[in-house]
């Protein structure tokens, strides 16, 4: 061992910790300590008027222009807004033409069912009786008389529930249940907001809007059914129906059920033919009969709608 290395090696053991051993014990910079007892003393430069001006100008000039900053990142994109304006013009013209062509489709339901009345009460009125009854069965007509009435209010959403809580809100799946009921009850003639339910209605969802066939429909959700009031609170009460709205309470929806001396019930316009034949005609023919149209949501017939709920809207509830 020479003595370079025996120097190296008998070096105090805290060697290391020099640095340390400073911050420990002179914990404030001498510069910073200077400028303490400068101001201590009252040696320190004193603040002037002017520098107070300039620093208040500097201190509203940044603000400024952080206000201005976040107004234009907040505020939309011209090119945003014209193609905003577009579509609102767009939808405001779609809209009016469908509802002329409903109008017009209105219209010439009328013309035809008046020279279907006309045709039929002169030739054969029996046929004609017939005709009438089979019109409203079929809700081709619009029809008046007592019954009940359903409003179904979405409830308000639960602030601490995670994610998009959808229980509170009334589903397709609450109508299909309620006008299943109501014509289980007895119903002759049933509407949803004003739209008529017929053999070839569909109520379903898309996204969070809840469709009757092709129209939306929102919260509140009225359901008038003509018929014998108190007959079909009765047996509505007694059926999965009735439970299934009783339910709808712990969501916080609201259901009011009344009866009403009079409902006015709209007609949905001319049916489309699928499939006919002749009244009294040999059905043993050698062309089978086409098979029926599937519809999503409601059956056969107005008396066996089985609206088919979701699996996933099941797990909502």
């Amino acid at each position: 061992m020479n003595r370079r290395h025996a120097q190296a090696t008998s070096r105090a053991a805290d060697a290391s910790m020099t640095l340390i051993n400073e911050v420990y014990r002179r914990p404030l910079d001498p510069g910073y300590q200077e400028a303490a007892a400068r101001r201590a003393d009252g040696l320190a430069p004193r603040r002037t008027a002017r520098g107070a001006v300039a620093l208040l100008v500097l201190a509203v000039a940044l603000g400024g222009f952080a206000a201005t900053a976040a107004v234009a990142l907040r505020r939309p994109a011209p090119e945003a807004l014209q193609a905003r304006t577009l579509l609102e013009n767009e939808i405001r013209e779609r809209t009016a033409t469908a509802d002329e062509l409903r109008r017009g489709n209105a219209a010439l339901s009328a013309e035809i069912a008046r020279l279907q009345q006309r045709a039929a009460s002169t030739d054969d009125p029996e046929l004609f009786a017939q005709l009438q009854r089979d019109a409203v069965a079929a809700g081709v007509v619009p029809v008046t008389g007592p019954g009940v009435r359903v409003v179904l209010t979405d409830g308000v959403p639960d602030a601490n529930a995670a994610g998009d809580d959808a229980s509170s809100y009334v589903l397709d799946v609450d109508l299909q249940v309620l006008v299943n009921g109501l014509w289980a009850a007895g119903a002759e003639a049933v509407a949803v907001n004003g739209e008529r339910i017929t053999s070839t209605t569909a109520i379903r969802s898309a996204g969070a809007a809840v469709l009757v066939d092709s129209t939306a429909l929102s919260s509140p959700y009225t359901v008038e059914a003509i018929g014998d009031a108190v007959a079909m609170q009765t047996a509505l009460a007694r059926t999965s129906a009735g439970q299934h709205l009783a339910s709808l309470s712990q969501y916080g929806i609201d259901v009011a059920m009344s009866s009403q001396r009079t409902l006015d019930l709209p007609g949905r316009g001319q049916i489309a033919l699928r499939s006919a034949r002749v009244a009294g005609a040999d059905d043993t023919t050698d062309d089978a009969d086409p098979a029926p149209e599937e519809h999503d949501v409601l059956g056969s017939s107005p008396r066996d709608v089985a609206g088919s709920s979701r699996p996933d809207q099941e797990e909502a509830r």
